[in-house]
């Protein structure tokens, strides 16, 4: 079972479900709670949540028992764990490792591993909540919530774009700007299920980058997203006619010192409110990426 317990600090009238969803209880996890066995408790009574709370007045909030997901098989293959608590997992993942199953890579995506680790760890709640995604030949820091409320916190920071992704990127060719932000709408490419692309009318798109250095034929960068669509710091550098070394579906050439695309997220930053601090997570670039800047580095 899984609860948490707060203390009211507002000296003005304040509902108990204003109270929650301060603290990240969205309206889809209070029907939750009310139909599938969660409870609310005001000084140690079940209250509604449109009922009015006093100063000081403690509230008790007890999640339901989640449904499993068994959708997802257990995999075997170990994890790369960064950080671990009783409401967040946050691991390493490798590339060529798709975020999560479907039919192509239906038994070893990283949920997959994900939740035969907690089978492993016998967890009461098996159920994966990924919250951060990245593409399949993507390296980096991916984030799993434990429960619902943690999964509706970070969801919650990703909308207000709180919880922060830095990416190490090689891009072709050599990029003059030292700092720049590409602001370029993007959309689904109007001939693929799969292709992103540029389009005026598209969603809106920015990206941030810092050069760390230009090197023989390509440029070393760090990448902020300020938005999060599918794609885009491919699609970003595509457009601005510098795909990412690896990259053949945004136009790159083969590369023979790596056989995807040259992308790693490095460090994820998010606001842990069960801890009230602030944790980061960060993973050191990975062989075939420090391989390619040093090939790439030599005169």
């Amino acid at each position: 079972m899984t609860e948490f317990a707060w203390k009211n600090q507002s000296r003005t009238p304040l509902k108990v479900r204003t109270l929650l969803a301060e603290h990240g209880v969205t309206r889809t996890l209070l029907k939750q709670i009310k139909y599938h066995g969660g409870l609310v408790e005001v000084n140690g009574v079940e209250r509604r949540v449109n009922e009015n709370l006093d100063y000081g007045d403690e509230i008790r909030l007890v999640l339901p028992p989640e449904p499993g997901n068994d959708v997802i098989s257990p995999s075997n293959i170990p994890l790369d764990i960064l950080f671990e608590d009783d409401h967040f997992l946050v691991v390493n993942k490798p590339a060529k490792v798709a975020s999560v199953p479907s039919h192509v890579y239906p038994t070893d995506s990283l949920s997959n591993r994900v939740k035969g680790y907690y089978l492993r760890q016998h967890y009461e709640n098996q159920v994966t909540h990924i919250v951060t995604r990245l593409d399949r030949e993507t390296s980096g820091v991916v984030i799993f919530a434990k429960h619902h409320l943690a999964h509706s916190v970070l969801d919650l920071q990703l909308k207000k774009h709180s919880l922060k992704k830095t990416y190490l990127a090689v891009a072709e060719g050599q990029i003059d700007s030292e700092h720049d932000v590409i602001n370029l709408p993007i959309d689904r490419a109007p001939d693929s299920f799969v292709k992103r692309q540029v389009i005026p009318g598209g969603k809106p798109s920015v990206t941030e980058f810092w050069r760390i250095k230009q090197m023989r034929t390509a440029t070393l960068l760090r990448i902020q997203l300020h938005t999060g669509r599918t794609h885009q710091i491919r699609v970003h550098f595509e457009a601005i006619g510098h795909p990412l070394i690896g990259d053949w579906l945004y136009g790159s050439t083969n590369n023979p010192w790596i056989n995807r695309q040259a992308l790693h997220c490095m460090s994820v930053s998010f606001y842990h409110p069960f801890l009230g601090r602030t944790i980061q997570c960060i993973t050191p670039i990975p062989q075939d990426m420090a391989t390619l800047i040093s090939e790439e580095s030599k005169l």
